[in-house]
């Protein structure tokens, strides 16, 4: 039943994780805003009454007019979440690589757009609607293969590389919104492995216990941003809540 009447904003919402985030922010919200590149939300998502569906491209530009839309939609409803599940492991012609003798230009170059910058492009453009918000909790879904400290396996590259970038930058994020807008709280969040398509190929020896729906994910990064702390830091978390390391 909604009976909160404040905003709750989703990027990438056409994803399997986003699409459940965006699902259940709706039964707790009276509005949610869903960003997403497809033209039309899924069935699952267009049944719900207080959800908009907003399609955007990739683009700084269509960035920068979404953004306006979603400071329009929190200007009566302050902006209470926001998740940005954006994100790629593999697609056309290429795959998490296994050796330094797979590495790409090109997909580096891709997977750190995608992985790094574009979550942060978001960020900015939404800076001002998180300084107007009351109280808000920011979630950028992350990885547990981004941390250093905990990297004993190599492999994955790119894929390792971009999610690294994206904390850095989160980092750095977090202590400028700790002076601009200390009233938010921020988190890199590790779902685990989640039954979706970014995952299906590498699903085989995962298992049945580690391998979490959407839904509980959705579920479990939504507890997790109810107990986060606005304290100017970047909270690395997983699904438990448990730290990781840097």
């Amino acid at each position: 039943m909604v009976n909160e009447a404040q905003t709750a904003v989703v990027i990438g919402a056409g994803g399997g994780i986003g699409g459940a985030v965006a699902e259940a922010l709706a039964e707790r919200y009276r509005q949610v805003v869903a960003v997403s590149r497809q033209a039309a939300a899924p069935q699952s998502l267009a049944r719900c009454a207080n959800l908009r569906w907003l399609p955007c491209t990739a683009e700084e530009s269509a960035i920068g007019e979404a953004a306006a839309v979603i400071d329009d939609a929190c200007a009566a409803l302050p902006l209470a979440r926001l998740v940005i599940a954006t994100g790629t492991l593999h697609g056309d012609g290429y795959r998490p690589e296994k050796s330094l003798r797979e590495l790409s230009a090109d997909t580096l170059g891709h997977l750190y757009q995608v992985n790094a910058v574009l979550p942060l492009l978001w960020l900015a453009a939404l800076e001002p609607v998180l300084r107007r918000s009351e109280a808000a909790a920011v979630a950028v879904l992350s990885a547990r293969v981004g941390s250093i400290g905990d990297n004993g396996l190599g492999g994955w590259y790119g894929y390792r590389a971009s999610k690294a970038a994206l904390n850095m930058l989160l980092r750095s994020a977090a202590v400028e919104l700790g002076r601009r807008a200390p009233q938010v709280a921020l988190l890199a969040f590790h779902p685990g492995t989640t039954d979706t398509a970014l995952s299906k190929p590498f699903q085989a020896r995962v298992p049945a216990d580690k391998l979490f729906s959407p839904a509980w994910v959705a579920e479990a990064l939504l507890a997790r941003m109810d107990a986060a702390r606005a304290d100017g830091q970047l909270q690395f978390v997983d699904y438990a809540g448990e730290p990781i390391p840097w």
